[in-house]
């Protein structure tokens, strides 16, 4: 057989499986998941048992991620009726001209205890100063080494955040301030890989994304490529850190390629309770 005729041949055999992996890819990437779990805080008050937060993070808006994505996003959000809404980071891809937009879009976004959010490594790539102003512009409360306290009924918890591992200087100490070790404390971090190497013993709780639950995952559970030093460890869900657990979103938008394999974006509803609960359902 001549050589040309069998290569062309070969390719048109695999093109129909090519071409139905691609559409399937494309269609799980725009396959939203809501995924539910209830979340042991240690040293939650009593008044805070029951109180809900919906994370979204790595959104991406750009040539992947449509705006009507995003708003799509956002009407989900606001479905759930949480208590806080907390955002991980990366909210744009390839260029400036979708920080604006996308957070004309996240404005929408209310909660009873607020709006906050931390920034990723694309948010350095595409634009600080504009992703900042696009914070500002939002209502959305900007947690780069620092945090606020939530209070109900007399009762307070620690909400924090870090700059991005990649791109930005991470102060936990800085951020998590004057809170005690008998305090509830929840820090928010892009990357998880900060909490590999985190000494801080009053973290309680950490909520990551960055990883994109690996985007294409084989059907092992492992993926190919995780942005991560630590391998597999930090591909998504939770992951039991040195000194403190994680929970890894495997968040709602796309890099590299418009695409998802066994990795459907998420909006992560997590409730909060005493160490006593826990599901991971």
């Amino acid at each position: 057989m001549d050589r040309r005729f069998f290569i062309k041949a070969a390719i048109a055999s695999l093109a129909p499986g090519v071409t139905a992996g691609a559409a399937y890819g494309l269609f799980e990437s725009g396959w939203l998941q809501i995924t539910r779990h209830t979340v042991p805080l240690r040293n939650l008050p009593t008044e805070f048992e029951g109180t809900t937060v919906a994370f979204l993070t790595d959104i991406h808006h750009g040539p992947f991620t449509s705006l009507e994505y995003v708003h799509t996003i956002v009407r989900t959000a606001l479905s759930l009726e949480p208590d806080l809404i907390l955002l991980g980071g990366d909210y744009s891809l390839k260029d400036g001209k979708y920080i604006g937009p996308c957070f004309e879009a996240l404005a929408a976004l209310k909660a009873p205890l607020g709006v906050y959010g931390v920034l990723g490594n694309h948010d350095y790539w595409h634009g600080l100063t504009e992703t900042r102003n696009g914070f500002a512009a939002a209502g959305i409360h900007e947690l780069t080494n620092r945090h606020v306290w939530l209070e109900r009924r007399g009762a307070r918890v620690c909400l924090a955040g870090v700059d991005d591992k990649w791109m930005g200087q991470v102060d936990v100490r800085a951020a998590l301030g004057d809170a005690r070790d008998t305090d509830a404390v929840l820090l928010l971090s892009h990357n998880p890989d900060v909490a590999e190497k985190m000494k801080d013993t009053r973290v309680g709780l950490m909520l990551s994304g960055h990883t994109h639950g690996g985007q294409v995952v084989f059907p092992t559970g492992e993926a190919p490529f995780v942005p991560s030093h630590y391998g597999q460890k930090y591909l998504k869900g939770f992951v039991q850190a040195p000194t403190t657990q994680v929970y890894v979103s495997r968040g709602l938008g796309t890099t590299s390629a418009p695409l998802r394999v066994g990795s459907r974006p998420e909006l992560t509803l997590i409730t909060l309770a005493a160490e006593a609960r826990r599901d991971r359902a």
